[in-house]
């Protein structure tokens, strides 16, 4: 571990520590003025007080304007605030109330970011581990949530990166059972072995685990003696993966580590979704106040009468203060 690790680790550490009490908020601030807090907090990247601040939103005025935006936004904040759990809790909780709201598709995303993270904790984040030899199930959860988003909402804004998202971790699951199927090899347990790796070929198609799922059967065939299973799935390695590691001028010779790093190819074949993985979700394309504002300056526009309507055909682009003042403030 590098020195920069140590150093990172210490500040979180140090960090963590000063930051145990919550803010108090006071119980004198109008739903307005609250949300308006909360805003500020997000903006500001201290997540830990707009935690409490909408949490408080939301329990003082629980069927005002600003209910259903705080408890949408607090899913976010939950989730930058590395509280994964209470991110998926309130996820869920949103879309069990508001499954027709028109940003639940927000709520299964953050979901689905929130379930990859959920057993990762400070360290975890910020020290480089290969994360395809740890337990998978994060992964799968995350898998599926994804895979919810993009069945009930194919057209959403979040839906392209939760493609690229889940393809990054079908190759990180197909590594995982990859690096099983090596220490089943490494045990003796070769008809284990020879499973796992018929089990990646079938299951996880066009994922650079593939490969080793062949030589996984190979190598585990052939010391069962099953030599027509064995040279099936060499023909097959030598045909699709001619430049495996596994095979030396033709002949196979398999390691029971692969040859070539993880993080090499893995990150190779994701075109670089690993690193989108680990970037912060975004926010709300526009929040509840801009679009209450948006809504009252068409109300207001719809107010007038027809005669002294402005007529905007060819007229220059105004902007959104000059549109809602009538232009007095130009």
């Amino acid at each position: 571990m590098s020195m920069k690790h140590l150093l990172l680790v210490g500040v979180l550490a140090l960090l963590a520590a000063c930051s145990s009490n919550a803010p108090v908020i006071d119980e004198s601030l109008s739903e307005s003025e609250l949300y308006r807090k909360a805003q500020t907090d997000l903006d500001a990247e201290n997540f830990g007080s707009a935690v409490e601040t909408l949490r408080a939103l939301e329990a003082r005025y629980p069927f005002g304007r600003y209910a259903e935006q705080a408890q949408l936004e607090l899913i976010y904040a939950y989730y930058q605030n590395y509280e994964p759990e209470a991110a998926t809790a309130s996820a869920d909780r949103f879309i069990r109330l508001h499954p027709t709201h028109p940003n639940v598709d927000y709520a299964y995303y953050i979901r689905g970011l929130a379930s990859f993270t959920r057993d990762q904790g400070i360290l975890e984040r910020f020290l480089p581990l290969d994360m395809t030899r740890r337990d998978p199930g994060a992964a799968r959860d995350s898998f599926n949530d994804f895979a919810q988003l993009i069945n009930r909402y194919p057209n959403s804004q979040y839906a392209p990166d939760a493609r690229a998202r889940m393809i990054y971790l079908r190759n990180l699951l197909a590594a995982y059972d990859v690096h099983v199927g090596h220490y089943y090899l490494r045990r003796g347990a070769y008809l284990a072995a020879a499973n796992r790796g018929r089990y990646v070929v079938e299951n996880y198609q066009q994922t650079p685990s593939v490969g080793d799922g062949l030589a996984l059967m190979v190598a585990g065939y052939s010391r069962l003696a099953m030599h027509d299973l064995a040279d099936s799935a060499l023909e097959t390695l030598k045909l699709n993966y001619p430049e495996h590691p596994a095979l030396v001028d033709g002949k196979f010779k398999h390691h029971v580590e692969p040859a070539v790093a993880d993080m090499d190819w893995l990150e190779a074949a994701s075109v670089g979704v690993i690193d989108a993985v680990t970037a912060p979700p975004p926010r709300m394309a526009q929040t509840q106040m801009e679009r209450e504002m948006e809504r009252q300056y068409q109300d207001a526009v719809a107010a007038l009468p027809r005669e002294i309507r402005a007529n905007t055909t060819g007229e220059p682009h105004r902007s959104f203060w000059s549109r809602i003042t009538f232009g007095l403030l130009d």
